[in-house]
């Protein structure tokens, strides 16, 4: 039974990979889109689970590096003809410099108040990006590569992107900082005080999930070619993040993966109700959690023990 269960661990993440890696194969046009928002969605859950999962920031700045990494990418494509890659790269740099000059004032505060001074960051960006002749104010600006990628090549830099993230979180918490982050999880005084550098952890687990926040926003926008500042910094990302971290389950790493999938397969299906559609995700994460306080994988892993990805030596 015990082999059974470790060649599932090894077989199911493969698998899976395996079969959206090669959804432009098999799949349709929706297919594709559908995995392309997956892969996105999937890569901005895990980044959030990060800070609040395994470091206990509740962080609302997020909208801050997708917006910044889509306005780099729109000014440096239309005004100077920067390569389409090079000003996401650019972009990703740009995000994870500001989440560090944002790390000189938050981290000086904890819980709730964390949560507002982010999210004061990111509503300062929205007013200046929203009042700023460069970026043509609130209009918004096209994204104009000098060779637009197709579908295919913006979907696979999506799959990078939110494979790559699953694999870079589950690498760091099996590393010595993922043990000083469930250390600081679990009692951030104790963890303090058996030598876990609190704050150094928490900096590189902002800065990481800046990057991938970042780079994420940098592709959806190159999807939607158009970008505005009153939606690119709009905390409506924040409430998606929480949504598919809380259904899934908080701390952990396949939480994040089935958020991610319920949240599109639901945004799809309310595409004809957008005016409600944030409500009813609402009532739909409330009932969640009265039902599984720990989300669907959290409830399960609590009830069953048994983990896909498991960030514990075992």
């Amino acid at each position: 039974m015990g082999e059974k269960i470790y060649k599932a661990r090894l077989y199911v993440p493969g698998i899976l990979v395996l079969a959206l890696g090669t959804a432009p194969v098999w799949g349709s046009e929706y297919v594709v889109f559908f995995c392309l928002l997956f892969c996105l969605y999937l890569a901005l859950s895990q980044s959030w689970n990060l800070l609040i999962g395994y470091s206990g920031l509740f962080s609302l700045a997020q909208p801050a590096f997708i917006g910044l990494t889509g306005y780099t990418m729109a000014v440096l494509t239309s005004y100077y003809g920067v390569n389409l890659w090079v000003s996401l790269l650019l972009g990703g740099l740009l995000s994870v410099l500001f989440a560090l000059f944002m790390s000189l004032f938050i981290f000086r505060v904890r819980g709730i108040y964390f949560g507002i001074i982010t999210l004061l960051f990111a509503d300062a960006l929205l007013l200046l990006f929203g009042n700023w002749e460069y970026v043509k104010y609130s209009q918004g600006m096209f994204i104009k590569p000098v060779h637009p990628p197709s579908i295919t090549v913006i979907f696979y830099m999506a799959f990078v992107v939110g494979v790559g993230s699953v694999a870079l979180i589950y690498a760091i918490l099996r590393s010595k900082l993922g043990l000083g982050l469930m250390a600081m999880r679990d009692d951030e005084e104790v963890a303090n005080t058996t030598g876990v550098e609190v704050f150094r952890c928490k900096l590189y687990c902002f800065l990481i999930s800046a990057f991938i926040t970042g780079l994420t926003g940098g592709i959806y926008y190159t999807f939607q070619i158009f970008i505005m500042p009153q939606e690119a910094f709009s905390v409506s990302w924040s409430i998606k993040m929480i949504f598919m971290v809380i259904i899934g389950g908080i701390g952990t790493i396949e939480g994040p993966i089935l958020g991610a999938f319920i949240h599109v397969l639901l945004s799809q299906w309310l595409a004809e109700y957008f005016s409600v559609s944030m409500l009813i995700l609402g009532a739909i994460a409330i009932v969640v959690i009265l039902v599984a306080p720990k989300g669907i994988m959290g409830t399960i892993q609590e009830k069953l023990g048994f983990e896909i990805l498991s960030p514990r030596w075992k």
